[in-house]
């Protein structure tokens, strides 16, 4: 019961990364709403892990991350813990991926979080301790030449994660935000980074380019989720958590 009293709302939750939080964390006492544009599937993936109803949200939307949150705070009596997984990949070089998908990039990777820690913050005080998480990526630090905008919009997300924790630190008491920044993880994105249908194939071509030998497993990336939402990561705030098996240290 890690995660005993503790409420969160998860972006993205309908699959992935999202919903191995959502279940990870509701196994350690949370109280979870799930959230996702897809909401025929998030009420799917709700109806596995939590007592509400999932909440459809539209992450790059302003009014509708006030809806969202309003709605979670009345399921839950409060939010205090944020976890703003909801992401997409578009490949592309600098020069060959359109404005439409460098846009729509940064309007899911990152404005999303500016959003919602936006709207979470002054909820997420009336409940503190507080935890904002947010799902970045190794690729904040490493760049890749068909990345051009997944590199940009998630090393925006490890700055502005920066920036959140030190106006929360001087604004509220006791409200936190950290980032973590997974390498390859075992979700659909996968397919989408290899543009390979063949999900063994994808894995061992991805696993040789980490020291590890492997790729991450959503659990990896929950079980530090479970970590920054809890007590246990108290005085841990404006920091990054590197779950890349190793590739960053080469």
């Amino acid at each position: 019961m890690r995660l005993a009293g503790r409420k969160a709302l998860i972006t993205g939750a309908a699959r992935g990364i999202g919903l191995g939080c959502a279940k990870l964390m509701a196994e350690h006492g949370c109280d979870v709403v799930i959230t996702d544009i897809e909401i025929d599937e998030a009420n799917r993936a709700a109806s596995q892990v939590s007592s509400h109803p999932a909440i459809e949200l539209d992450v790059t939307s302003g009014p509708a991350w006030e809806a969202a949150i309003e709605h979670a705070g009345d399921l839950m009596n409060g939010i205090n813990v944020l976890i703003n997984n909801a992401g997409i990949i578009i490949p592309g070089t600098v020069e060959n991926l359109d404005e439409a998908g460098w846009d729509r990039t940064m309007d899911v990777d990152l404005k999303s979080v500016y959003l919602g820690c936006r709207a979470a913050l002054p909820v997420l005080a009336r409940s503190a301790p507080a935890s904002i998480v947010n799902i970045a990526s190794i690729s904040s630090m490493i760049a890749s030449p068909n990345f051009a905008a997944y590199n940009a919009a998630k090393a925006g997300v490890h700055m502005l994660t920066k920036s959140v924790a030190l106006h929360a630190a001087r604004t509220y008491s006791d409200v936190r935000c950290n980032s973590i920044h997974p390498a390859f993880v075992d979700t659909d994105m996968v397919d989408q980074v290899t543009r390979s249908d063949d999900r063994e194939v994808n894995t061992r071509k991805l696993a040789r380019q980490i020291p590890l030998g492997r790729i991450a497993t959503v659990e990896d990336v929950a079980w530090a989720v479970v970590y920054l939402a809890s007590n246990e990561s108290s005085f841990m705030t404006g920091s990054e958590l590197k779950l890349d098996g190793g590739v960053s240290a080469m």
